[in-house]
Order: structure tokens, then C-alpha cells, then sequence
């Protein structure tokens, strides 16, 4: 079995971290964390777990940054026991190969997707009874027992030929979804959970920082769920933006300066200090941080209105420095998320999972050209490249198993 992993290895990180400005390759070398290797097919390791092989995967910036070694081993996560190794690749789809004798979620044939099986370990996946209130609302991610360590973990991940997974770390796909619209629904069910954290009104503003494929999520997401709200984007590519348009932003600010753009937009009164300290009085209702940045989470707490708020969905993976005095001296609210799990929406309780299907099947969420690149895992590097590199066109790069 084929599949790249990133070993949890400090000094090793520590070693790449310092080598990289002079030698960017050494993340592909035998002194990284990371590794592209052929293993032995690993025995189901108990009577709930399942066998998938694979048939495309999407390639997410949170593999990218895992894989370049980007985390800082002072984040919070890291002080968590945890595993020891991530496999890469999370927005996978594959077929149901081999089940255990007490397996009754999926049967052998079946599609699937990754559900839990990426992150740590949950209540359910360890068979802990009674799970901790997170993994009992569905909102698992935030499981209180993931470092409890009972029980085996997976082996494999999507950048690969297949994986191991307990019953409930996967999610079976209703036969009516294409392929790529059953790869799409995880990444999906990120920006549908953000818009739902903070949903503006109609005829409210709210901007979208960021129009790579999180962005474009989210934007389609925010869409569906509130259709008469005003929706700018910031897009830094031509082919961002027209995909923007085309998925309904009601403008796209490229070049233009975001406290102009903002003050413009919205009516916001813009002020300028000393030192170009600027600031806005009056801003966007909501604003989705797709890309994590020190600088985006500054800019973006500026140009939030008063009693607005920042919901951060991108990530960087390490301390940040920046201004924070807008959450007190205007009342912004910072609001994160981790993923998917339960969401309340039309005054039901639904799956992130179910709810992004139901979109689907509604006509409210795409996939129609946000697949850009395809490749097969033998040109994992390539496939890596093009996804960092955006003037190629890039959206969504996925890697294909039955392209040879």
C-alpha cells in the first residue's frame, strides 16, 4: 500500500524549519518528518473496522502545510499526546473493500468518505460509552477523550491506495452524487459550518477574504443559506474572480486597497493615524477569513463593524502577532471552527455532512469547474506544485487512482 505520511517528529521539524530558506527541498528528503512509502497492507485491526480503497482525493492546504513542515511546534494541538503520525490527505473517496464481523454502518461495495478518520481518535472510533457531551451533540471534532489512547488507529489516508478506519469514521454517499460531488463534500461542510456560525441578515454585507477553493466554498455555502445578503470577495487571480462572479459575489475587490474597498462598500467612515494606523467606523456585518494570516485577522478585525463579527476558517499553524483591540474597543467577535459535525438550520438539527448533501440536491452547491487538475499519485510532487501555484489556474487539485 502507497501512502505519505508526516511523522511527528520535533527535532525533525525543528532541522527542516531551519534548512528550508536555504535548501527548500529538504522537505522531500530523508531528514523530513514527511514520507512517501510502500507499507504492507495492514490487518483490520478489530470487529468495527473497514478497509476502503481509494478513488480520487483532493489535495487541502492543511495537508500542503503539514507536509512543508509549516507547524510550529509551540501550537496548542501539539502539546496533545495524540498520534504520532498523520496520514495525508482527508477529502478522499473511496469504495468499501473488507469489513469486520460487527461492522453495520457500510457494507462491502459501498462508497464512502473520510468523516472522522483524519483528525484524532473520538469517543466513538475508541467505543467509549458514554461519550463525552461533544461526541453526544455530533460535534466530534471536539471529542474531550481524543488522547485517551484506547483502542488502534488507522492506517493510511487518502494520499494513497486506501486506509483502515473504525465503521464511524467514515460516511456512506448516496448512489444519486457523482464521484466529485461525493470528494466535495467535506470541503464543502467547512464553509457551510462557518456561514452558519454567523449568518448575516438580508441586505447585510459581508466579505469573503480569500478566493482560492475555501473561499469559492464558502461563497456558495453563504449563498444558499442566506440568499439576500450582499457578498463581496477579494480575489488576488483573474481566474478567481470570474469563478467569484460566476458563483454568485455581488462584487470581487481585487487590486483595490481593502480599507477603500470596505469604506466604499458598506458607507464605513475611514481614518488614518500616524504611521498609516488606519481604522473604520462602520465595516461588514460578517467577514469569513479564508486564508489565517496575522494580516488578513488584522485587516479583517478593521474592517468589521462595530458588534460585527471575524469568523477565522483558514489557518496558519503558529503563534500570530497582531492587533486585537477591536474585540474589545468595538466589540468584534472572533469566532473559529474546526471543521463540521452538527449544525442547526430551517429549525432542525442536521449532520454538516447531510446538510451539504441536501444543498446538493437542491441545486444550491457545485462542483462544475472548481476540479481543475487531476494527476495520479505517481506524480504526487507535480500535483503539490501546481496546487501551491495559482497562475496556473488552480482550484481544486485531486489525485485521480485511475489514472496510471
Amino acid at each position: 500500500m502507497r501512502t505519505i505520511y508526516v511523522d511527528k517528529n520535533i527535532p525533525k521539524v525543528l532541522l527542516v524549519k531551519a534548512l528550508k530558506p536555504l535548501w527548500p527541498g529538504v522537505v522531500f528528503s530523508p531528514l523530513s518528518p514527511a514520507r512517501y512509502e510502500e507499507m504492507p497492507e495492514p490487518e483490520l485491526p478489530g470487529p468495527r473496522w473497514v478497509r476502503v480503497q481509494n478513488l480520487q482525493c483532493g489535495i487541502c492546504a492543511s495537508d500542503v502545510s503539514l507536509l512543508f513542515v509549516d507547524a510550529s511546534p509551540s501550537i496548542a494541538p501539539l502539546a496533545l499526546p495524540g498520534n504520532q503520525r498523520v496520514y495525508l490527505g482527508h477529502e478522499v473517496l473511496g469504495v468499501v473493500t473488507e469489513i469486520g464481523s460487527h461492522v453495520s454502518q457500510v457494507k462491502v461495495g459501498d462508497r464512502v468518505i473520510m468523516y472522522t478518520r483524519f483528525t484524532e481518535a473520538t469517543c466513538l472510533s475508541q467505543e467509549i460509552d458514554p461519550p463525552c457531551r461533544h461526541c453526544a451533540e455530533g460535534n466530534h471534532k471536539l471529542c474531550e477523550n481524543t488522547s485517551a489512547g484506547v483502542g488502534p488507529r488507522g492506517v493510511g489516508g487518502g494520499w494513497g491506495d486506501g486506509f483502515t478506519a473504525h465503521e464511524t469514521e467514515v460516511y456512506p454517499i448516496p448512489d444519486d452524487l457523482t464521484d466529485d460531488q461525493a470528494m466535495m463534500i467535506e470541503p464543502f461542510s467547512t464553509g457551510l459550518r462557518a456561514v452558519l456560525r454567523r449568518t448575516p441578515g438580508p441586505g447585510e454585507h459581508a466579505l469573503i477574504v480569500g478566493s482560492g477553493i475555501v473561499g469559492l466554498n464558502t461563497l456558495q455555502c453563504l449563498r444558499a443559506v442566506s440568499p439576500e445578503c450582499h457578498i463581496t470577495m477579494i480575489a488576488r487571480h483573474p481566474h478567481q474572480a470570474d469563478m467569484a462572479r460566476r458563483l454568485g459575489a455581488d462584487e470581487v475587490a481585487g487590486d483595490e486597497d481593502g480599507y477603500q474597498a470596505t469604506a466604499r462598500i458598506t458607507g464605513a467612515k475611514l481614518y488614518e493615524g500616524m504611521f498609516n494606523n488606519r481604522m473604520l467606523l462602520g465595516g461588514f456585518e460578517v467577514i469569513y477569513d479564508c486564508v489565517g494570516s496575522a494580516r488578513t485577522l488584522q485587516d479583517s478585525l478593521r474592517w468589521a463593524r462595530a458588534g460585527g463579527a471575524v469568523v477565522m476558517i483558514g489557518v496558519k499553524l503558529g503563534p500570530l502577532k497582531l492587533d486585537l483591540i477591536p474585540i474589545w474597543y468595538q466589540e468584534v467577535d472572533l469566532v473559529g471552527l474546526y471543521s463540521y459535525g452538527a449544525e442547526v438550520w430551517e429549525g432542525q438539527t442536521w449532520r454538516t455532512y447531510d446538510l451539504a448533501i441536501e444543498l446538493m440536491r437542491r441545486g444550491k452547491l457545485t462542483v462544475d469547474g472548481l476540479i481543475t487538475h487531476r494527476f495520479p499519485l505517481g506524480q504526487w510532487r507535480q500535483a503539490v506544485s501546481t496546487a501551491l501555484d495559482k497562475r496556473t489556474g488552480t482550484i481544486k487539485v485531486v489525485f485521480d487512482y485511475s489514472l496510471t
